[in-house]
């Protein structure tokens, strides 16, 4: 872990979301398939996840409807093995991760890397999917869900839910403990969710923001972003029923790294606004 302390910026922090800001698909669906060839996931709860999560995304995802799905997922992982998923996460990194990371975000990273600034991935996905990809990444610290853990196995209760206001806390606690300047720290997202993490920067930025913060970046006139490289996993999908059993694997994982369902099909809702 980088020490920021002798940097003339001293205090200064970028906090960078994962999905769809700095890899270009949810982590969930991009380790799906190892986690289906380690025989974690089956291919009827892959299918049939995908069907709840087509159902759920078309109907909306107000707060009600995303946190009864969240615990019917997150019950999916009860019992699997934490080593076994780490090693699998561990083996498919490369292969399945760097493909997806956008070049905008790598550069910006760099950028900020170059002018003494902490960078710090925050995710709602699993600590031990996010751990990796920011050290992948040459990030400094990185805070990810928690997922509890009893002799070795995933319980299926959630220890921290890295989503929402407690996104923004996380970055507040670590604010405290590194003494960064809040007012002068940076955050990416895509999504109207992280409006907290953005509200609580001097310097908040949407990349490729969905409809509800994109008015918000607008009406605030926050910078916004496009980032268009590498092209999305949708396009890589040949056919709808791969899609639809991708999106299966990526709720299978869900489970696991503690995603909220509508992170893969996200449309904004009334309790965005």
């Amino acid at each position: 872990m980088a020490d920021s302390g002798s940097s003339p910026n001293r205090g200064v922090a970028a906090f960078f979301d994962l999905d769809k800001t700095i890899i270009a698909s949810s982590s969930a669906l991009a380790f799906g398939r190892p986690l289906m060839r380690e025989g974690m996931i089956s291919r009827r709860t892959a299918l049939k996840s995908a069907y709840a999560q087509l159902v759920f995304s078309l109907s909306g995802a107000d707060e009600g409807r995303t946190e009864r799905l969240r615990a019917e997922i997150s019950a999916l992982c009860r019992g699997w093995d934490v080593a076994q998923l780490r090693a699998v996460v561990a083996e498919a990194l490369q292969d399945v991760v760097t493909p997806l990371v956008y070049a905008e975000a790598e550069a910006l990273i760099t950028a900020h890397q170059a002018q003494g600034h902490d960078v710090i991935v925050l995710s709602a996905a699993g600590e031990e999917v996010v751990t990796p990809i920011a050290g992948m990444l040459g990030a400094d610290h990185s805070v990810g869900t928690r997922m509890g853990i009893v002799d070795g196995h995933y319980s299926g209760e959630i220890d921290f839910y890295c989503y929402g206001e407690q996104k923004a806390a996380a970055a507040r606690r670590l604010a405290a403990k590194r003494g960064y300047d809040l007012a002068h720290c940076h955050a990416y997202s895509d999504s109207s969710t992280d409006v907290p993490l953005l509200e609580t920067v001097g310097h908040p930025h949407a990349v490729n923001p969905d409809r509800t913060l994109r008015r918000i970046a607008t009406e605030r006139a926050w910078e916004i972003h496009i980032f268009d490289k590498p092209v999305t996993i949708r396009s890589r999908m040949p056919a709808r029923v791969d899609v639809l059993t991708g999106l299966g694997f990526g709720l299978g994982i869900a489970a696991v790294v503690g995603i909220a369902a509508y992170g893969l099909w996200r449309r904004p809702s009334a309790h965005d606004a």
